[in-house]
C-alpha cells in the first residue's frame, strides 16, 4: 500500500427534500452567493423556485448565473468571475451535475485571482485562495460535489482541462435522489458509465498490494452493474435513485483509492474527443474504456482476470486471455444495455484527428497514465481499437 493522506471536507446532506434547507448551510458562510446552473428543468420541475425560498428565507442575496453546458465552457466562466468581483460575491452555489460544479469550482478560483482563470487549467500557475463552494446535486456521476478536482473547455483552443485543488473542495453538497426524476435516460445511462469509469481508473493500479481497495472498488462495481439495469427499468424508483447517487459521489472522493495510484490515462484521451466533438463525457467513457483495455491488458493479466471473474463472473481458467476478453466484452454488453454506443463510428465521432488528439492529451509530457504510461503512438492505437 503507497503512503496517502485522505481528508474529507463536505458536508453531505441526503434525503428527501434536502434542497429546501440548503440557505440553511450556505448563510453559515455567505450573505451574497452567485447560484450557477444549466438547464430548464430546474424551473419547469420547481427545483429552482425551491432552492431561492430557501436562501431569501434565510436573508441571502443571490445573483444568477445560468447556461452552464456539458463540457462548461470557459467562456462562462469568465463571465461568472466578472459578476462575482463587481458585486462582491464570497459564495458560489452550484445547481447540476458535474459541468455546473465544475463551472463554479472555475469561477470560484477565478474570483480571487488577479489575472485569467486559465492560467490554473494550462498549468502556468496554481490557485492560492477561493471562494467556497456550495452544491445541490441533480445528475449523479461526475462526484464532482465531493472532490477536488473541476476540469472545462476552452472553445477557443478546443482544449478540455482539469485542476486538482483542496481550495476547491465543496463546504457542503445537498443529494436528494428525487432530482434523478428528471434526469433523461441518455443522461442517466452517460452518467452511470461515469461512475464505472471512475471506478476504473482506480482499480487498474501499479500498486503492487492494496487488498482492501481493491475489494472496495469491486464491490461499488458490482453496485452499479447491479442498480443499473435497475434505473433503467424504473427511472423513478427512489431506491435505485439513492444507490446510484451515493454510488457517484463515492466513487471519486478520494476514500476508494487510498493507498493506491491511480491511472486516469482513460480521462485523458476521452477529453480530446468530448473537446473537438463535445459528445457527453460519460458517453465517451463508454468508448474508450473497452478500447483502452484491450490495448493494456498485458501489463497486468492478473488484475484483468480478477475484474472479470469477480465483477463480471467470467469463469476462471487457465487460458487468463480469454478471461480478460470475456470480461471486456461483458462490458461492452453492458453499456450497450443502457443504450451507449461502444466505438467512434457508432457514435458519429469522426476518425481523422488522431495524431491531434493523441499530441494535446500528452500536452507537454511524454505520456500520461500510470498504469501504464501512454505515449503519443499508444493513443493513437487505443483510438483505433476505439474505431
Amino acid at each position: 500500500m503507497e503512503n496517502f493522506m485522505f481528508k474529507s471536507g463536505t458536508r453531505i446532506i441526503f434525503g428527501k427534500g434536502a434542497e429546501k434547507t440548503v440557505g440553511e448551510y450556505v448563510v453559515k458562510h455567505s450573505r451574497k452567493v452567485l447560484v450557477h446552473y444549466g438547464g430548464d428543468y430546474l424551473k419547469e420541475f420547481g427545483i429552482l423556485d425551491r432552492i431561492t425560498k430557501s436562501l431569501e428565507e434565510n436573508g441571502i442575496e443571490y445573483v444568477v448565473l445560468d447556461g452552464v453546458v456539458p463540457n462548461p465552457r470557459l467562456s462562462l466562466v469568465r463571465k461568472g468571475i466578472k459578476i462575482c468581483k463587481e458585486e462582491n460575491i464570497d459564495f458560489v452555489l452550484a445547481i447540476g451535475g458535474g459541468s455546473a460544479i465544475d463551472s463554479s469550482k472555475a469561477i470560484a478560483v477565478g474570483t480571487k485571482y488577479d489575472g485569467d482563470v486559465w492560467d490554473f487549467y494550462s498549468g502556468k500557475t496554481e490557485p492560492k485562495s477561493a471562494l467556497k463552494v456550495g452544491t445541490v446535486l441533480t445528475i449523479p456521476g461526475s462526484g464532482s460535489e465531493m472532490s477536488e478536482s473541476s476540469i472545462i473547455t476552452n472553445e477557443e483552443k478546443n482544449l478540455k482541462c482539469g485542476i486538482d485543488c483542496e481550495l476547491i473542495v465543496p463546504e457542503f453538497s445537498i443529494l436528494n435522489p428525487e432530482m434523478c426524476y428528471t434526469i433523461p435516460p441518455y443522461l442517466m445511462s452517460c452518467g452511470i458509465a461515469d461512475i464505472l469509469s471512475h471506478l476504473f481508473e482506480r482499480y487498474f493500479t501499479p500498486t503492487k498490494s492494496a487488498i482492501l481497495s481493491d475489494h472496495l472498488l469491486e464491490g461499488a462495481m458490482k453496485a452499479v452493474l447491479e442498480v443499473g439495469p435497475r434505473m433503467k427499468k424504473e427511472p423513478k424508483n427512489y431506491d435505485n435513485c439513492s444507490e446510484i447517487m451515493w454510488l457517484a459521489t463515492v466513487s471519486h472522493n478520494g476514500m476508494l483509492d487510498a493507498g493506491r495510484i491511480s491511472d486516469w490515462g482513460s480521462h485523458r484521451i476521452e477529453h480530446e474527443i468530448s473537446a473537438l466533438y463535445d459528445i457527453t463525457h460519460g458517453a465517451g467513457m463508454a468508448i474508450i474504456f473497452p478500447a483502452w483495455m484491450k490495448y493494456v491488458k498485458h501489463q497486468n493479466m492478473e488484475l484483468f482476470a480478477q475484474l472479470a471473474t469477480r465483477v463480471f463472473g467470467v469463469a476462471d481458467e487457465e487460458d487468463k486471455d480469454v478471461v480478460v476478453e470475456k470480461g471486456i466484452i461483458c462490458l461492452e454488453k453492458f453499456f450497450k444495455s443502457l443504450g451507449l454506443k461502444t466505438t467512434l463510428t457508432e457514435a458519429g465521432v469522426p476518425v481523422d484527428r488522431f495524431e491531434e488528439m493523441a499530441m494535446k492529451a500528452v500536452g507537454d509530457s511524454e505520456c500520461v497514465g500510470r498504469f501504464k504510461q501512454l505515449k503519443k503512438e499508444d493513443i493513437v492505437e487505443i483510438l483505433k481499437l476505439a474505431i
